[in-house]
């Protein structure tokens, strides 16, 4: 933050032809930042949009073109925006259909571009309180039960990759993708982040190294230790498709062309999520029930129904509250030992 006390500049011994009109009129209330100032404050805003993910700063644009659109539909100006305006977009976005999570991550994109442009957030505003009493009961009348994905379980993943046919190399590829998805449990964006010295080859199974992720903004990494496995086997079938692809460097999950020959861009997050859906409809599921996050989402419930503890899921997902892996081992364990199985 520029100091706001930086006194302004003041002419010493001024030329006699200059009129004392001409000094008062200097432009002393806005005075210019030093040329190394603006660079230090572009280089904080890079830090500033480097805290949020990709992931979110897409959504976020994409959500203030929403807003910006719906601004000059109805002949309102987007920046600043009152809490009234953000109010009655909330309102016309939940008329159309949109659930309550999207709402609020959009409400929070407007916020977010007030703060980018030197405005406060409208959530922020003395008089935001209608705007909240709108979000409330925006939650409150199209919350409900969260939808969540089918889990790629264990036996939902083998039948998966059995639905996987030839040996050509997507075929290769894609069942090293699901098979180290599931046994890592990562999300999508994780798996396209992985490069090949990422992976470490160990007598007991494969040490991945994920160098960051949606969890870990200081890029600290984290080492996960995948078995060898004897009926998934997902060490076999990794290697089989780094000795497929041939490529000792760089992505290690590549972009196939048309035709399957081996390109040198990593996939996109969304072309997992495809994947996944595409064979759990050739297994035989809905894949309207599938997504990417079903492999990491299958890693954890195969692991609860297996009796592994909270604290051992945790070693591998990686989750920063024990919270959501806890309602993983209940809905495991909702019969075991249940309080009416000796007498129902």
């Amino acid at each position: 933050m520029v100091d706001s006390h930086i006194p302004p500049l003041i002419a010493v011994d001024p030329d006699p032809a200059v009129s004392p009109g001409s000094l008062v009129s200097a432009d002393v209330r806005e005075p210019t930042l030093p040329a190394i100032l603006h660079e230090k404050i572009e280089r904080a805003a890079a830090y500033a949009k480097a805290a949020r993910s990709g992931a979110t700063r897409r959504a976020y644009d994409s959500d203030w073109a929403i807003f910006t659109a719906w601004c000059a539909a109805h002949g309102l100006t987007p920046l600043p925006a009152s809490p009234e305006i953000v109010a009655v977009f909330a309102s016309d976005q939940a008329t159309a259909g949109l659930n309550p999570s999207t709402i609020h991550r959009r409400v929070a994109a407007i916020g977010h571009h007030h703060r980018a442009g030197g405005y406060p957030a409208p959530t922020a505003l003395p008089t935001a309180g209608r705007l909240a009493e709108v979000l409330a009961g925006i939650r409150a009348e199209h919350g409900g039960a969260k939808r969540q994905k089918h889990p790629a379980d264990a036996a939902a993943l083998r039948n998966m990759l059995t639905a996987i046919e030839g040996d050509g190399l997507r075929a290769v590829r894609d069942r090293a993708i699901l098979a180290i998805g599931m046994a890592a449990a990562l999300r999508r964006s994780e798996i396209v982040a992985l490069e090949v010295d990422h992976v470490g080859i160990v007598a007991e199974g494969l040490r991945l190294t994920i160098a960051r992720s949606k969890t870990d903004r200081a890029a600290q990494g984290a080492i996960i230790a995948i078995p060898e496995g004897s009926r998934i086997r997902p060490k076999a079938l990794l290697l089989a498709w780094i000795a497929a692809a041939g490529h000792s460097d760089g992505p290690l999950f590549r972009r196939l062309s048309r035709s399957d020959a081996l390109t040198a861009s990593a996939m996109s997050d969304r072309a997992i999520a495809r994947l996944v859906q595409h064979y759990a409809a050739a297994a035989g599921y809905d894949p309207a029930h599938y997504a990417g996050h079903s492999l990491r989402a299958g890693f954890l419930t195969e692991g609860a129904a297996q009796g592994a503890t909270i604290f051992k899921l945790q070693e591998v997902s990686r989750h920063k509250s024990v919270q959501v892996l806890s309602d993983y081992v209940r809905n495991a364990e909702l019969f075991k030992d249940h309080a009416g199985t000796r007498f129902l």
